[in-house]
């Protein structure tokens, strides 16, 4: 399925891993891993074969979250407005492919997922996270705002003051906080994620799968309904707030203190 430099598909009957791996800068997203892992996606859209799907990363994160070094040269690799306003939307587009794919799709987390590591997972339709792992929204301290579509799914699952508190506070959100809040489903042993994720997927796997897909889709229809009337311009407000002055020093500190 494709020849990827950051992303490895493994297929055990009707079941898949996907793992994204950069080799460092602890797992963040480069523009290269986010078209890679929308084009698996889209692969996985007209396939007959396989039921459920388990997205990870590594041991060490599923994702720091976007590559901001990589981001801060964004608007200057750019050619034009168009080619800079398609570049900020791959991430929405990314998240919508996968939440738009049949299959049962599970996010197994270890290490940290932070920023856009977490707004993946949620379009997914479970997440497993490592009992050491950690959740961190920090966009707006950075003086950005969360976008991927992530905003409106993260308040479909906990609510609107706690999906305030989540991305206004930026506090640092353990396994056992996550999974009382329901931003998660399961927690595995730190090491098992994958496993524990991989085993759900066969479950969900061994049932007819036309009923589970029109379950999903049901599901799916009937609560993100309005999600894409209310984030349909988050990647043209980033670009916005990337571009204030409080955006531009929190940001470059941020990169400074992450290393």
């Amino acid at each position: 399925m494709g020849d990827y430099k950051n992303v490895t598909v493994e297929r055990d009957g009707p079941v898949a891993l996907v793992r994204f791996d950069r080799k460092g800068n602890r797992n963040a997203f480069n523009q290269e891993t986010i078209l890679e892992l929308t084009d698996v996606a889209r692969r996985f859209q007209d396939d007959l074969e396989v039921h459920a799907v388990v997205l990870t990363g590594t041991q060490e994160a599923f994702s720091g979250g976007i590559d901001l070094k990589e981001r801060s040269t964004r608007d200057e690799d750019a050619e034009g407005d168009l080619e800079r306003r398609q570049v900020y939307y791959r991430g929405v587009k990314l998240c919508q492919a996968w939440e738009d794919m049949p299959q049962v799709t599970i996010a197994a987390i270890e290490g940290m997922a932070v920023g856009a590591g977490i707004a993946l997972p949620l379009a997914l339709d479970w997440r497993v996270m490592g009992k050491d792992a950690f959740l961190y929204v920090p966009e707006v301290k950075i003086g950005i705002n969360l976008q991927w579509g992530a905003l409106p799914r993260l308040v479909t699952l906990v609510g609107p003051a706690r999906a305030k508190r989540i991305c206004i506070l930026c506090e640092r959100m353990g396994s056992a906080h996550a999974l009382d809040w329901g931003v998660v489903d399961e927690l595995a042993e730190d090491g098992k994620v994958v496993e524990r994720a991989m085993e759900m997927a066969r479950e969900a796997a061994s049932m007819p799968a036309p009923a589970v897909r029109m379950v999903k889709e049901a599901v799916n229809a009937t609560a993100n309904a309005l999600h894409k009337a209310v984030s349909y311009a988050d990647a043209d407000q980033s670009q916005l707030s990337s571009s204030f002055t409080s955006a531009k020093s929190e940001s470059d500190k941020f990169v400074k203190k992450t290393g």
